[in-house]
């Protein structure tokens, strides 16, 4: 049955109106039909028609290896799905999922017995799938990693203190330190649950309204909660506030948990002196800094600090029960409230985080 005038155009709008970038081969490979998605994706304005698929698609594998794409979509007798290719775009690679079929009439008068009529080509950039894929594959393998060991000591410890009651050993010191050593895996790995907790809210969006926040309020909340917690340390929590702060527009969640994780922090790796948080306003914004009296962070960490499970090598950092996530989800955090992190910091003297919001 052989399309009318009418019919042609109407499958053309469609075609143009997809959203995948769709493309029509004859068979010598030549293209004959595109849509806009295809221009799109191949970055041009110019028109294709007419040209060879394998001169618009220079492809490689994996390895980086050259592909003949005609060639695969010559073999192929039914839809086939591939998304292992890849086209560079300048210094930029593009992960491609292929899908292509042979066009088969089941009648025509020129063509009766039904062979393939040409072949149609359905392309999508997948790079940032991939990359998601490849990402949220390694954070699970990285924390099964980090989970492991904290695991293990508390059941042995637990497992250690079980035999010991069983057998009625009278060494108390012993059991103490088998509860003592198991309880501090718990909480570590509490820890590490919040934290992912927090991270998993941040990336799907979770409390991600922007609110209007009393500044000098939020301030003297947070002094309030871990000013008890310094002093245990015994350490300072100074409040420094420049007068008539006003509101910014922010998820209260996110601001609340990004300044909670930097005073945290002060106070962990602060053994004597203090921390301030210090609030001004500024052209128009209002600049958030926490700062310490701390061990600071070396030149070379500083640049790795962010990375998830990223913990320094210095002995000072490893005695404390950090998860190596509190800095990865503070900057996802500030990323999402549309701001950045800036960190000054000197070994064995200090570290200042910071941050600033527009004045609502």
């Amino acid at each position: 049955m052989e399309t009318g005038g009418s019919d042609h155009e109407q499958i053309l709008t469609i075609v143009n109106n997809l959203a995948d970038a769709v493309f029509s081969i004859d068979m010598k490979g030549i293209i004959r039909l595109y849509n806009a998605a295809g221009l799109n994706l191949l970055d041009t304005n110019t028109s294709v028609e007419g040209k060879r698929l394998n001169d618009v698609f220079k492809l490689e594998d994996e390895s980086g290896t050259a592909v003949d794409l005609f060639a695969q979509i010559k073999d192929v007798r039914v839809v086939t799905v591939n998304d292992s290719l890849r086209m560079r775009t300048g210094d930029d690679i593009m992960r491609l999922e292929l899908t292509y079929a042979p066009i088969r009439s089941s009648y025509s008068k020129t063509d009766p017995s039904g062979t393939s009529q040409g072949y149609i080509l359905i392309a999508r950039d997948v790079t940032r799938l991939k990359s998601l894929e490849e990402e949220r594959d390694e954070f699970i393998s990285v924390v099964s990693h980090e989970l492991r060991t904290p695991v293990t000591v508390a059941e042995g410890t637990i497992s250690n203190a079980q035999l010991m009651v069983e057998r009625d050993v009278s060494d108390k010191k012993a059991l103490e330190a088998s509860l003592k050593e198991a309880h501090e895996q718990v909480i570590y790995l509490a820890k590490m649950v919040n934290d992912l907790s927090t991270l998993s809210r941040a990336e799907r969006g979770v409390a991600s309204e922007a609110e209007k926040i009393d500044v000098a309020e939020l301030a003297h909340d947070l002094f309030a909660e871990y000013h008890p917690e310094a002093e245990k340390a015994g350490l300072h929590f100074n409040l420094e506030l420049s007068p008539r702060l006003g509101h910014v527009m922010a998820s209260r969640l996110y601001l609340h948990e990004l300044l909670q994780n930097f005073i945290t922090n002060s106070i962990k790796y602060t053994h004597e002196g203090g921390i301030t948080l210090h609030i001004s306003k500024k052209a128009g914004t209002v600049v958030f800094e926490v700062s310490d009296t701390g061990i600071g962070i070396s030149k070379s960490d500083q640049a790795k600090v962010f990375n998830k499970f990223y913990r320094s090598e210095d002995y000072r950092t490893r005695e404390t029960s950090g998860t190596g996530l509190g800095l990865y989800v503070a900057r996802k955090l500030s990323k999402k409230m549309g701001t950045s992190i800036t960190l000054k910091s000197r070994l064995n003297h200090g570290s200042t985080f910071s941050f600033s919001l527009p004045s609502a």
